[in-house]
């Protein structure tokens, strides 16, 4: 097969061979400036320099690009929670645990698009199947038996990765919104009640009504507590 190498203009540096590395690299880097309606095969061509059908010697279509940028992402992770070095024995499992999960978090703060991406997945990669290697690994090193592992891999979910499926997306919280959620108070009192009193604790939020960091901190840690005194039981 011979070898495929990116175009460019006259005057410009040499070219560089099209690589499958490349190819997603370029894939995560459109991604990551217009999120996953800007990645098409086209204009992957058009960021590598390209002709179109050049990248099918690479990816096979735009569904194993998806798989291949989610495996980038989570070898991304694997990377920082893999320089983390903190003890892990006994007590001190829970704190490595969670320092691990929220460096995991941070990288796909970085890729917003990711969660997206991972929820479409049909199965797990070698990347994630090492990334939870490690976390199984942390909770043994506290005592938890397999079993209980088994059990926290399910409580913790796409946390465990750094992110979660929100029940309630109420929006930025404008004069509109605080209107339409008014006009619902007599039909869903408790659920509108709770809505307004969240939106009247921080008008500044800049992040809408939720402060996503915090309540990811805090179910996080409510999880945390509660295996931590089953581990203490089991």
């Amino acid at each position: 097969m011979r070898r495929l190498v990116a175009r460019n203009k006259a005057g410009t540096e040499p070219r560089v061979p099209l690589s499958r590395e490349r190819v997603l690299r370029a894939a995560v880097a459109i991604a990551d400036e217009g999120g996953l309606r800007a990645l098409t095969m086209r204009r992957l061509a058009e960021e590598v320099g390209a002709e179109a059908m050049s990248l099918y010697y690479h990816v096979a279509n735009k569904d194993e690009v998806l798989d291949g940028i989610a495996d980038a992402v989570v070898e991304e992770i694997n990377e920082v929670v893999g320089r983390i070095d903190v003890p892990s024995r006994g007590d001190a499992w829970k704190a490595a645990v969670r320092r691990r999960i929220l460096s995991a978090r941070e990288v796909l703060l970085r890729h917003p698009w990711a969660p997206g991406v991972f929820e479409s997945r049909t199965a797990m990669s070698p990347a994630v199947l090492r990334y939870h290697d490690g976390l199984i690994g942390l909770m043994r090193d506290g005592g938890f038996s397999n079993d209980l592992c088994h059990h926290a891999l399910h409580a913790l979910g796409s946390r465990a990765l750094g992110f979660s499926l929100e029940l309630f997306d109420p929006g930025p919280g404008g004069e509109d919104d605080t209107a339409a959620l008014e006009g619902m108070a007599a039909e869903l009192p408790h659920l509108v009640g709770m809505f307004m009193e969240v939106a009247h604790d921080d008008p500044d939020s800049t992040l809408g009504w939720c402060d996503d960091q915090f309540e990811f901190e805090f179910g996080l840690d409510v999880i945390l507590d509660g295996l931590d005194r089953l581990r203490a039981q089991d």
